[in-house]
């Protein structure tokens, strides 16, 4: 049923075992399957979107840089930061991408805000949440049958040295912050944001009209 979204917690997982169980999971699924939302991190990697371009890797250094079908240019994965992917039927919830991609920044400017008081928003010319200028979370997706797999990256409390290694998402000088250094005080406890975060996703989800 197309109400159904399932919310699975996977832990620390390797992004190339994570990449080819979303593939396999989007190819298999059926008409019927539940939408899931995949709540993660990373050990350290940098992802390069199809879009991306050699020139924005600047010094990976010891970090693996790993091509991916996404969209987006490159950006960095690591731990302390919260990955969700979002496993959506487009067509079953007749709903488009740049439609989810709203509400998916409106999921996380509603958790920065509900939760931590921070004043975050979008920016329609660069996709992303940034906090006065500072990207905070980055997003990249990709549709295959009708199907979206991939999704956000919200930095936690994750060590944000390895992005100046990358122009993030293909900017050059792009300044990136945390929930921790914007709320150093604030208590973090990183899979119960995970959770909170699939929860703000799946209801702006189920709050789209079906008609």
């Amino acid at each position: 049923m197309s109400s159904i979204i399932l919310h699975k917690v996977l832990g620390r997982a390797e992004y190339g075992q994570t990449y080819t169980a979303m593939r396999l999971f989007t190819d298999s699924r059926l008409a019927d399957s539940p939408d899931e939302l995949w709540a993660l991190e990373h050990p350290s990697v940098f992802t390069q979107g199809q879009a991306g371009k050699a020139e924005h890797i600047l010094a990976p250094g010891d970090i693996p840089v790993v091509k991916t079908d996404r969209g987006g240019q490159v950006t960095y994965h690591g731990p302390g930061q919260l990955v969700v992917y979002l496993l959506v039927d487009l067509k079953r919830r007749k709903v488009g991408v740049r439609q989810v991609v709203s509400l998916i920044e409106g999921a996380i400017v509603d958790l920065l805000a509900d939760q931590f008081g921070l004043l975050a928003e979008a920016d329609p010319n660069a996709p992303g949440v940034y906090v006065q200028g500072r990207k905070i979370a980055a997003l990249g997706l990709r549709v295959r049958r009708g199907c979206t797999f991939h999704g956000l990256s919200l930095n936690v409390n994750c060590d944000l040295e390895p992005f100046s290694r990358i122009n993030p998402c293909g900017y050059q000088g792009m300044a990136v912050t945390s929930i921790q250094r914007e709320c150093p005080h604030a208590s973090l406890d990183f899979w119960s944001i995970g959770k909170q975060l699939q929860s703000e996703l799946s209801s702006a989800l189920l709050a789209v009209p079906q008609g």
